[in-house]
């Protein structure tokens, strides 16, 4: 039952892309085909899987984000990171190019898990 739960709550694909070649676009791709929720935000128009990517620079407000699932370089998370903490996740994927020991360490101290892992193969090996 509480995977069950888990699949209800929504992951925040940031840097989420609609070219199916790219990381974030596979991450939308295997949450959806685990029965996961999930909502693309990102700074280029277009849409993935169907829905709407939302216009990051707007930093819409969004309710119930579970996990954040980051896609884009150190160099470029600092302008969002107070924006993200605002979301109040419970959880922050440092995926594999996105670590950064400044965010992970604000997220930790902020009581949200921090993890320098990778959606794809925690979604592939059960671990999500």
């Amino acid at each position: 039952m509480e995977k069950d739960q888990n699949k209800s709550r929504i992951t925040l694909i940031v840097g989420a892309s609609e070219n199916p070649e790219r990381y974030a676009f596979r991450a939308a791709q295997m949450l959806k085909q685990n029965g996961f929720s999930f909502l693309p935000i990102g700074i280029k128009k277009g849409k993935v899987l169907g829905q709407e990517i939302l216009d990051l620079v707007q930093k819409p407000e969004l309710k119930d984000i579970h996990t954040i699932t980051l896609y884009l370089g150190p160099n470029h998370q600092e302008q969002w990171m107070d924006y993200l903490f605002s979301l109040h996740p419970k959880r922050i994927i440092f995926n594999p190019g996105t670590e950064n020991p400044i965010f992970y360490s604000r997220a930790k101290a902020a009581g949200i898990e921090a993890l320098n892992a990778c959606t794809l193969v925690m979604l592939t090996t059960s671990q999500y």
